[in-house]
């Protein structure tokens, strides 16, 4: 199995932050944030791995290499200076991932989600992608997507955010055309023909999508007082 790290954006809501630097080359308790899925994706046994890029993209380039010093083999997938968001993105890095499921991860979240479960997820064979979906945060209360008892994904309730990892299959993106497009509309047309599954889980993650979540994701590693006793 390979896996696509979606590492395009321009992350202009980090401010200041990214003028000079990718969103996934900012760090954390001296990893870049990328370097947490690397390191994921490597010990779940995955070592093909395909990163989408656009701003700055040669630092991205430069910093992660081919990936040998993590143990897996990266390729890149370049998209230029305008970035295809998401389904564009995905469609255009296709050849490089080949003809059976992969999985996509979003660069600007942090999870200690364990992806061998993804790996190892049975779901039916018609079913076109399968999401990890986690409680809805502070800024997307009003949530992505509902699940019914079967684990297939409605649009009704909306009771659970996407947490950015999934399993997709390639024909989600058949006939699609290289240009800019975003993903919801085609995980909801799916979603309508009953063709996307999904799993809640309840563990540790976060959109590290600002300056105060990238804060905060930094102090859950510092470390903590001892109490006397």
């Amino acid at each position: 199995m390979k896996a696509l790290i979606l590492a395009a954006g321009r992350g202009t809501r980090m401010e200041t932050l990214t003028d000079h630097c990718p969103k996934p080359l900012l760090k954390v308790n001296g990893q870049h944030l990328i370097e947490f899925h690397l390191h994921a994706l490597q010990q779940a046994g995955i070592q093909e791995i395909v990163i989408n890029t656009s701003y700055l993209a040669e630092q991205i380039h430069r910093t992660l290499g081919n990936g040998a010093r993590y143990g897996v083999n990266i390729t890149y997938s370049d998209e230029g200076p305008d970035a295809l968001e998401t389904a564009g993105g995905i469609a255009n890095a296709l050849p490089l991932l080949g003809s059976e499921p992969f999985i996509v991860m979003n660069a600007d979240v942090w999870t200690d989600y364990n992806l061998t479960q993804l790996i190892t997820k049975k779901t039916p064979k018609y079913a076109l992608a399968h999401l990890v979906l986690v409680n809805n945060p502070s800024h997307n209360l009003k949530g992505d997507f509902g699940m019914d008892a079967q684990g297939y994904l409605t649009d009704q309730p909306t009771r659970y955010t996407y947490s950015g990892i999934g399993l997709y299959s390639p024909a989600l993106f058949a006939n699609q055309t290289i240009q800019k497009r975003p993903l919801a509309p085609l995980l909801k047309q799916a979603i309508s023909e009953k063709k996307v599954c999904g799993e809640y889980y309840s563990g540790h993650w976060l959109d590290v999508g600002t300056p105060e979540r990238l804060e905060y994701l930094k102090s859950l590693f510092e470390p903590k007082p001892q109490t006397r006793t």
